[in-house]
């Protein structure tokens, strides 16, 4: 067996040895579990960007050379090969599906579809002009009244289950919500239609208008919300974890997800390179004036769908969407204004030095919008897509922490810098 690797840390004269832990795929951390209790010390990383919170199985990202896997397969060939349903069923189960497997976890998916009907009545209750974000998360944390047995002791048993109906359910809260906001009448799920197709049925047909299902849109997609099915420790998914690692059920962990993901600066971030395209149509076209303004040290604009905080190459699934919206939009004449202005903006910042040196590559957010607007989705459903999507993922992290034996209740650290201790003054003293 070989010898465990230390790291030396010298604090007030004092040694002390910490173990190195080594991942499969090369990362390495220095374990601190012990550091406070043997010190008095706490480590300081704002925004958690160096401090690893768990040991994951589920997604390996390399942001150096632009690397993402599900499970140890590449986003690329799933993407190619699979569809959204094969990858939940990979996050879930560690392995893509047999053919057996595939059909019969699509049948559950379809069976379990529906929202009791109680439930539709929720929806009289919100505005109309309420945000589809709002009450979807409001919706998830609902269900634990409808499905009960999702506590963290009832559930190590039927998790799986529980996971199909939060996969199948959320598209249909979704759909429930847009339909709402438009004031027509909600579209029930087709058995014989597989998980997009219904998907995209219910969201746009209608009574008086009989929506066509095109292969090529559900395939986009399907591949879009594999695209965003999982991404290690982001904000959304950490959120999962923390509320979770409390032994909160599995609906409240996700619906606490769903509130961290509705942030400009995480999922709804597309939604922001949308109104930037459109601004910059607006104002002509003229893409450099956008560039200086970002470049500007004392403006406060910056270029939405460029950067990531793990990537520091191009994102691999930046380069999935830009071809999907390349194929969909070449024959898409009213959406080329806004394709336009984004290939000529990647084209010049992927030539500006002060990008380069920044390493600001296109992000996932850049081209997904355009696509969603191809698709027919209006903007404030970007962000709910991606709950869709990474629906999944965020059951699959909440599954693995609550069967890890190490896993402990989420509790950071602080360094107070407020006031020392003062003398209460009684209110007639105070000046």
């Amino acid at each position: 067996m070989a010898k465990k690797k230390k790291a030396k840390l010298i604090v007030d004269g004092r040694e002390l040895e910490l173990d190195i832990i080594e991942g499969t795929e090369g990362e390495r951390a220095i374990d601190i579990t012990k550091l406070r209790a043997e010190t008095g010390y706490i480590t300081m990383d704002q925004g958690y960007a160096n401090t690893g919170s768990c040991a994951s199985g589920i997604t390996f990202i390399d942001g150096e050379k632009g690397i993402l896997r599900y499970r140890g397969y590449s986003i690329e060939d799933l993407c190619e090969h699979s569809t959204f349903t094969e990858v939940c069923y990979l996050l879930l189960h560690n392995r893509l599906p047999t053919l057996e497997q595939r059909r019969h976890f699509s049948q559950l998916l379809n069976q379990h579809s529906l929202l009791h009907e109680d439930m539709r009545h929720f929806y009289n209750f919100f505005p109309r002009d309420a945000h589809p974000m709002n009450i979807l998360g409001t919706m998830v944390n609902a269900m634990s009244s409808f499905y009960t047995n999702v506590d963290l002791l009832s559930i190590r048993e039927d998790v799986d289950m529980a996971a199909t109906r939060l996969i199948s359910k959320i598209r249909t809260t979704a759909c429930y919500a847009f339909k709402k906001s438009i004031g027509h009448p909600v579209v029930y799920p087709k058995k014989e239609l597989n998980y997009c197709e219904n998907f995209l049925r219910m969201m746009f047909w209608s009574p008086v208008h009989n929506y066509e299902l095109r292969s090529d849109h559900v395939r986009a997609l399907s591949v879009l919300l594999i695209l965003h099915a999982d991404h290690e420790q982001n904000c959304s998914t950490s959120t999962v974890r923390m509320v979770g690692s409390a032994h909160a059920n599995l609906y409240a962990s996700i619906s606490a997800g769903i509130s961290a993901l509705w942030g400009p600066l995480h999922g709804g971030a597309n939604q922001a390179v949308m109104d930037m395209l459109a601004k910059i149509e607006r104002h002509g076209g003229k893409i450099q004036k956008f560039i200086d303004m970002a470049k500007d040290k004392n403006s406060s604009f910056r270029l939405s769908g460029f950067g990531h905080r793990v990537y520091k190459n191009y994102d691999p699934r930046a380069k999935i969407i830009k071809k999907i919206c390349m194929k969909m939009l070449e024959e898409e004449a009213a959406h080329q204004p806004l394709l336009d202005i984004a290939l000529r903006l990647e084209e010049a910042v992927l030539k500006d030095e002060y990008f380069i040196s920044r390493k600001l590559y296109p992000n996932v957010d850049f081209y997904s919008g355009l696509v969603y607007t191809a698709l027919g989705f209006p903007t404030n459903m970007f962000t709910v897509l991606f709950a869709i999507g990474r629906m999944p993922g965020w059951i699959a992290h909440w599954k693995e922490m609550v069967r890890d034996p190490k896993a402990r209740i989420g509790r950071p650290r602080q360094v107070y810098t407020g006031m020392r201790e003062r003398q209460y003054v009684p209110v007639e003293q105070r000046v």
